[in-house]
Protein backbone atom coordinates (compact mmCIF):
# COMPACT_ATOMS: atom_id res chain seq x y z
CA UNK A 1 0.00 0.00 0.00
CA UNK A 2 1.29 3.50 -0.68
CA UNK A 3 2.04 5.53 2.29
CA UNK A 4 2.95 9.42 1.38
CA UNK A 5 3.96 11.47 4.09
CA UNK A 6 4.60 15.74 3.30
CA UNK A 7 6.82 17.71 5.69
CA UNK A 8 6.22 21.26 5.71
CA UNK A 9 8.29 23.97 7.87
CA UNK A 10 6.42 26.91 8.63
CA UNK A 11 6.08 29.66 6.88
CA UNK A 12 8.71 32.74 8.02
CA UNK A 13 7.72 33.97 11.22
CA UNK A 14 7.49 37.30 12.19
CA UNK A 15 10.66 38.59 14.89
CA UNK A 16 9.21 42.16 15.49
CA UNK A 17 8.01 41.80 19.56
CA UNK A 18 11.07 39.89 20.48
CA UNK A 19 9.42 39.92 24.06
CA UNK A 20 6.58 37.35 22.44
CA UNK A 21 7.29 33.67 23.56
CA UNK A 22 8.55 32.03 20.84
CA UNK A 23 5.60 29.08 20.84
CA UNK A 24 3.46 32.80 19.78
CA UNK A 25 5.46 34.14 16.85
CA UNK A 26 3.33 35.02 14.43
CA UNK A 27 4.08 34.43 10.96
CA UNK A 28 5.62 37.80 8.36
CA UNK A 29 4.10 39.06 5.89
CA UNK A 30 6.49 36.70 3.57
CA UNK A 31 4.89 34.03 5.11
CA UNK A 32 1.64 35.23 4.68
CA UNK A 33 2.47 35.28 0.99
CA UNK A 34 4.57 31.90 0.54
CA UNK A 35 1.53 29.89 2.69
CA UNK A 36 -1.22 30.14 0.68
CA UNK A 37 1.39 30.25 -2.48
CA UNK A 38 2.48 26.51 -1.69
CA UNK A 39 -1.02 25.93 -0.60
CA UNK A 40 -2.41 26.00 -4.40
CA UNK A 41 0.81 23.84 -5.75
CA UNK A 42 -0.12 21.81 -3.30
CA UNK A 43 -3.78 21.58 -4.46
CA UNK A 44 -2.32 22.22 -8.21
CA UNK A 45 -1.64 18.82 -7.26
CA UNK A 46 -4.40 16.89 -6.35
CA UNK A 47 -3.27 16.47 -3.01
CA UNK A 48 -5.67 14.99 -0.70
CA UNK A 49 -4.60 13.93 2.98
CA UNK A 50 -6.47 12.05 5.53
CA UNK A 51 -5.16 13.91 8.22
CA UNK A 52 -2.91 16.80 9.49
CA UNK A 53 -0.83 16.91 12.19
CA UNK A 54 0.66 20.91 13.62
CA UNK A 55 3.24 21.46 16.25
CA UNK A 56 1.44 23.90 18.44
CA UNK A 57 3.44 26.82 17.75
CA UNK A 58 1.27 29.72 16.50
CA UNK A 59 3.37 30.48 13.57
CA UNK A 60 3.36 26.12 12.85
CA UNK A 61 -0.39 26.32 13.11
CA UNK A 62 -1.15 29.50 11.16
CA UNK A 63 0.87 27.59 7.72
CA UNK A 64 -1.43 24.40 8.53
CA UNK A 65 -4.99 26.54 8.89
CA UNK A 66 -3.72 28.42 5.48
CA UNK A 67 -2.50 25.38 3.57
CA UNK A 68 -5.28 23.30 4.97
CA UNK A 69 -7.80 25.87 3.83
CA UNK A 70 -6.23 26.24 -0.07
CA UNK A 71 -6.44 22.08 -0.16
CA UNK A 72 -10.28 22.41 1.30
CA UNK A 73 -9.38 20.51 3.79
CA UNK A 74 -12.42 20.10 6.38
CA UNK A 75 -11.55 18.00 8.86
CA UNK A 76 -9.79 19.47 12.43
CA UNK A 77 -5.92 19.76 12.30
CA UNK A 78 -4.78 17.76 15.13
CA UNK A 79 -2.27 19.59 17.63
CA UNK A 80 0.87 17.38 18.79
CA UNK A 81 3.00 18.46 21.63
CA UNK A 82 5.58 16.30 20.42
CA UNK A 83 6.21 17.95 17.26
CA UNK A 84 7.47 21.52 19.01
CA UNK A 85 11.18 21.84 20.30
CA UNK A 86 11.71 17.78 19.22
CA UNK A 87 14.14 15.60 17.74
CA UNK A 88 14.47 12.73 14.14
CA UNK A 89 13.58 10.16 16.81
CA UNK A 90 10.12 11.51 18.22
CA UNK A 91 8.68 12.58 14.94
CA UNK A 92 9.40 9.40 13.47
CA UNK A 93 7.36 8.03 16.59
CA UNK A 94 4.29 10.62 15.51
CA UNK A 95 4.54 9.12 12.17
CA UNK A 96 5.11 5.21 13.09
CA UNK A 97 2.25 5.59 15.28
CA UNK A 98 -0.13 6.61 12.89
CA UNK A 99 -3.51 4.65 11.99
CA UNK A 100 -2.55 2.59 9.32
CA UNK A 101 -6.37 3.35 7.86
CA UNK A 102 -4.80 6.93 6.71
CA UNK A 103 -2.73 7.31 3.64
CA UNK A 104 -1.89 10.53 3.23
CA UNK A 105 -1.13 12.76 6.11
CA UNK A 106 0.83 16.76 6.67
CA UNK A 107 2.83 17.41 9.38
CA UNK A 108 3.40 21.03 9.91
CA UNK A 109 6.56 21.80 12.31
CA UNK A 110 9.97 23.31 12.12
CA UNK A 111 13.72 23.37 11.61
CA UNK A 112 16.60 21.69 12.74
CA UNK A 113 14.42 18.89 13.10
CA UNK A 114 12.40 18.31 10.06
CA UNK A 115 15.30 18.98 8.00
CA UNK A 116 17.11 16.63 9.91
CA UNK A 117 14.23 14.00 9.44
CA UNK A 118 13.87 14.75 6.03
CA UNK A 119 17.63 13.98 5.46
CA UNK A 120 17.51 10.88 7.20
CA UNK A 121 14.34 9.64 4.81
CA UNK A 122 16.43 10.78 1.99
CA UNK A 123 19.88 11.53 2.21
CA UNK A 124 19.76 13.81 -0.73
CA UNK A 125 17.63 16.32 1.61
CA UNK A 126 19.94 19.03 3.59
CA UNK A 127 17.79 22.01 3.56
CA UNK A 128 14.85 23.20 4.04
CA UNK A 129 13.51 26.76 4.00
CA UNK A 130 10.66 28.40 5.15
CA UNK A 131 7.79 26.74 4.11
CA UNK A 132 9.04 24.17 2.19
CA UNK A 133 7.24 20.89 1.48
CA UNK A 134 8.80 17.84 1.37
CA UNK A 135 7.02 14.29 0.48
CA UNK A 136 7.77 11.48 0.36
CA UNK A 137 6.02 8.42 -0.72
CA UNK A 138 6.50 4.99 0.94
CA UNK A 139 5.31 1.24 -0.46
CA UNK A 140 4.19 0.06 2.83
CA UNK A 141 1.46 -2.40 5.05
CA UNK A 142 1.84 0.14 8.29
CA UNK A 143 3.12 3.57 9.10
CA UNK A 144 5.36 1.65 11.90
CA UNK A 145 7.96 0.21 8.74
CA UNK A 146 8.54 4.13 7.38
CA UNK A 147 11.69 4.16 9.85
CA UNK A 148 13.18 1.35 8.14
CA UNK A 149 12.02 1.78 4.78
CA UNK A 150 13.84 3.69 1.75
CA UNK A 151 11.08 5.89 -0.08
CA UNK A 152 9.80 5.16 -3.64
CA UNK A 153 9.32 8.68 -4.19
CA UNK A 154 10.68 11.86 -3.45
CA UNK A 155 9.44 15.36 -4.33
CA UNK A 156 10.55 18.93 -2.69
CA UNK A 157 9.39 22.33 -3.08
CA UNK A 158 9.54 25.69 -1.47
CA UNK A 159 8.62 28.98 -2.13
CA UNK A 160 11.71 30.78 -3.78
CA UNK A 161 11.80 27.50 -6.54
CA UNK A 162 11.34 28.72 -9.88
Amino acid sequence: MKRTVFLIRHAKSSWNEISLPDRERPLAKRGQRDAPMMGRRLASDKVKPDLILSSPAYRALSTAHIIAETLDYQKGIVIDERMYASNTETLLAVVSGLSDDLKCVMLFGHNPEFTELAHRLSHKLIRMPTCAVVQFTFDAASWSAIATLKPDRVLFDYPKRK
